[in-house]
């Protein structure tokens, strides 16, 4: 099979129908979002829905957690809280008990793949694997991760390979997975990506061929932008779209 898998859209429509539309020349067998649909950007209710229909798993993400009354998000800074109060007073009733329902994490035993929005150590903290010291958390939980762990929530593209001992920080490229190694892969950011290349992050895992691919895809930021001020949101939230941080 080939899986789509794609994370932190983050209320940014533009991005997520490029990403979509990108998928369809993919031949993919099925969608997965690994969380963070809502929160940042203007168009919540139409990305949730969007997300809602294809993918067959979501994972629950921090700020899907806010809005939907999942965590508290007081200690956020001030412009975070007040994009996650006006998704929540924004979001349909059908996409809020959609957010109430989300998994922290999700299982595919069959090819050896585990979802899950931050690290898989302390699922409920939505903690950051950006470094191979974060990663080298998951060698006290080697036999609970999967061949393939995939994240989103840092919104950078990042490999890590795990023996039972080491963690080894590998270059975000296509690779294929070797059977000694286990792999935590960061896939990136839909909406808002923060590695300084502000096009859409999507990526494809081929369970047979064990391969994994990285891609990338332009999209209308201006509009993006345009909808994240006339909601009244915090400007830096749009303007960090066209700088990619």
């Amino acid at each position: 099979m080939r899986l789509a898998i794609f994370s932190d859209v983050h209320a940014n429509l533009e991005a997520l129908g490029a990403v979509l539309e990108a998928y369809r020349r993919e031949a993919i067998d099925v969608y997965y979002c690994l969380g963070d649909t809502v929160g940042y950007g203007g168009s919540p209710n139409e990305c949730a829905d969007l997300v809602r229909e294809l993918a067959k798993t979501t994972i629950l993400g921090n700020h899907d957690a806010a809005v939907s009354g999942r965590m508290d998000y007081s200690y956020y800074y001030e412009a975070a809280r007040h994009a996650l109060d006006a998704h929540a007073s924004m979001i349909s009733q059908d996409n809020m008990a959609w957010l109430k329902s989300l998994p922290y994490e999700h299982r595919l035993d069959e090819v050896g793949v585990l979802l899950c929005h931050g690290s898989p150590v302390r699922l409920e903290e939505f903690e950051y694997i950006f470094a191979p010291e974060q990663a080298r958390e998951c060698l006290a939980i080697y036999d609970r991760i999967g061949h393939l762990t995939l994240i989103g929530h840092s919104h950078l593209c990042k490999v890590f390979a795990l023996s039972r001992t080491t963690v080894e920080e590998l270059p975000s490229v296509d690779f294929e997975l070797k059977p000694d190694r286990k792999y935590i892969v960061s896939v990136g950011s839909v909406g808002q990506p923060r590695d300084f290349d502000n096009r859409a992050s999507y990526t494809v895992y081929d369970t047979d061929q064990k391969r994994f691919e990285f891609k990338r895809i332009e999209y209308d930021i201006e509009l993006a932008a345009d909808k994240v001020l006339r909601a009244r949101l915090e400007r830096n939230f749009a303007h960090r779209l066209f700088i990619g941080v």
